[in-house]
């Protein structure tokens, strides 16, 4: 038996390592790796693990961890203040895809009963796939990325009175009047008790296992807190994936939550591939070997039907057009809860067994399809959406305000906002459409255009205005910037950004008014802030602050010119350093005798 488990476990592990890298490196990403190293190894390839519920339930502990994770990253005012997307745009696209669904099957002649079964379930979409494609690309904080979230969340909570229907839909009633009361008072209990624990015994008993200093026994414990609220989920009747998340939302606002996150990681990233895996191994191809037209048809349809009313229901849900298609792809297949709603009304008899062996393998299908899609997009769509971008014509710009600003992302806009508090009119000037178009939503008078052509200048009214910020990202175009600027107007006050000391002396080349570098000034605070908790007085550690700035603005001035000579520069260099420590050592000296000064007048 044990050595049946350790065999089983080395075959998920080397089909893992062999697959996954390899789908990585042809850009197909991690989630078709897991799909396909699952097909291997399962009844269908080579045969190699047989008992695949057993393997799919284990699993789904992957996606519950990660619903819990994510959930402690939102606090409970953050939670409300998505109210609008959950509620809203997760409403509007379970019902308009469900119909839309629904009402094509009834247009080719299927019964209403397994029509509206199969438009609910299909509507449903992979939440596992969706939020790891999101987090592999970094995608999550985009307009797409948090629209899919808010989406998936109400689809999780739709998911519930999805399988209260299915029996209604087959004149059987669900649960008597009681039984639906009981119901009710006991889901009311496990949540005021999830709060009550969240807020009163967690953190002390987490505290308390922090002081044994044993790091085992922490990760020990938070996977009994998540199992834990598993069963209690289980026992009310609630989705699992809902009731951890709810769980993960209370708990957001708790001192070990950094803890918590980093201990249930691991966990999460290695059952989410087992569940991926287990995915690939239920499929039953034996459904796609009798059809072997009808049911990737079928996937298709779904795919085009549900990405053509994501795609369409997009502009509602404030996403950027450049992102509507990667959204209506990310989204477009079916979920893991369609599993549980096929189930749950063949279990009812509204669905016949063939019918919802094909319908599984339809979502199965969708599910494998959408990493390819996404690749496709990549390669297909995505450089057009780039040079159409490049393509487009700049905004005709009919203000002039006192200052422009050339590049607005997170540096210029911290420039933009301080300006417009104090009333001071500003022109941005931008090259990213996405951006633009989410900027404008929020008030701000932002142009298109390309900041280093002279004539857009002039028609944003450069000659009029009284300082340009060059905030460009590109390093290159931020001095072509400046090089155009200082041809036609030698003696405008320009204040620039400096990614790295080799950009500021290009900056220094070109006579700029005020240089800062971006992360100089945030880097030097924290270090101050160090100090202080390291026992430095506030005084001290910015008085620390102050002598290393200076030191160093004086010693990049030095080096200057000399930028062409290594060995100067190191002999500079080190003469600098051991002038900085003697410095250091003398205000430290001065701090311990006026410290002591202090003590004896006390």
């Amino acid at each position: 038996m044990a050595h049946g488990i350790l065999l089983h476990m080395m075959f998920y592990l080397a089909a893992a390592v062999l697959l996954v890298p390899l789908a990585k490196r042809t850009g197909m990403g991690a989630v078709l790796g897991y799909l396909m190293a699952g097909a291997l190894i399962g009844p269908w390839g080579l045969s190699l693990i047989g008992n695949v519920e057993d393997v799919l339930s284990i699993s789904e502990f992957g996606v519950v961890l990660m619903l819990f994770l994510i959930g402690l990253e939102l606090e409970p005012k953050k939670l409300w203040a998505l109210r609008r997307p959950i509620f809203g745009w997760g409403g509007a696209q379970v019902l308009v895809v469900s119909a839309g669904l629904a009402g094509l099957a009834l247009a080719f002649g299927v019964d209403s009963k397994v029509a509206i079964v199969a438009g609910l379930g299909l509507s449903l979409s992979s939440t596992a796939i969706v939020l790891a494609t999101l987090g592999e690309r970094k995608l999550m904080p985009s307009p797409a990325g948090s629209a899919s979230f808010s989406i998936l969340l109400l689809q999780d909570i739709a998911a519930i009175p999805m399988i209260a229907l299915v029996p209604l839909l087959a004149g059987v009633a669900s649960d008597t009047s009681d039984a639906g009361w009981q119901r009710a008072v006991k889901l009311v209990a496990v949540m005021l008790t999830l709060i009550a624990v969240g807020r009163c015994l967690v953190n002390p008993v987490m505290r308390f296992i922090a002081r044994t200093g044993l790091r085992e026994l922490f990760t020990a414990f938070a996977l009994l807190l998540v199992i834990g609220i598993c069963l209690l989920m289980e026992w009310v009747g609630l989705s699992l994936a809902l009731g951890t998340f709810s769980a993960g939302v209370l708990l957001a606002d708790s001192e070990y939550r950094h803890q918590l996150v980093s201990d249930l990681e691991p966990f999460k990233g290695l059952l989410l591939g087992l569940f991926f895996m287990a995915v690939g191994m239920s499929a039953d191809f034996g459904v796609l070997r009798d059809h072997p037209l009808l049911v990737p048809a079928l996937a298709a349809a779904l795919i085009l039907c549900k990405g053509a009313l994501l795609y369409g229901m997009s502009r509602w849900f404030d996403i950027p057009r450049g992102q509507r298609l990667f959204f209506a792809l990310l989204m477009s297949q079916g979920g893991e809860f369609a599993f549980v709603v096929f189930g749950a009304a063949t279990e009812a008899k509204v669905l016949p067994p063939d019918v919802s062996a094909m319908l599984v393998m339809v979502v199965t299908l969708s599910m494998v399809a959408t990493p390819l899609l996404l690749l496709a997009h990549d390669k297909l769509v995505a450089p057009h959406l780039r040079t159409a971008r490049k393509k487009r014509a700049p905004d005709a710009i009919a203000v002039e305000n006192p200052v422009i600003i050339a590049g607005f992302g997170r540096f210029g806009q911290i420039i933009g906002r301080l300006l417009a508090a104090n009333r001071i009119g500003v022109t941005v000037l931008d090259h990213d459409p996405d951006q633009i178009e989410l900027l404008r939503k929020f008030g701000y008078e932002v142009f298109y255009g390309d900041a280093t052509r002279i004539d857009l200048l002039e028609a944003a009214g450069i000659g009029k205005a009284r300082a340009l910020v060059v905030a460009v990202d590109d390093v290159d175009a931020s001095l072509k910037l400046i090089d155009a600027v200082r041809e036609r107007l030698p003696s405008l006050t320009i204040l620039a950004r400096a990614r790295n000391v080799s950009h500021y002396y290009d900056l220094l080349d070109r006579n700029v008014t005020l240089i800062e570098r971006e992360t100089f000034e945030a880097a030097l605070q924290l270090g101050a802030g160090v100090l202080q908790e390291l026992g430095f007085a506030p005084e001290r550690a910015q008085h620390a602050a102050s002598v290393f700035r200076t030191h160093n603005l004086k010693m990049l001035m030095e080096v200057y010119p000399h930028q062409q000579d290594q060995d100067t520069i190191i002999s500079l260099t080190r003469k600098g350093r051991l002038e900085l420590e003697e410095m250091f050592a003398g205000d430290a000296a001065a701090f311990n005798q006026a410290g002591t000064a202090t003590k004896s007048e006390a």
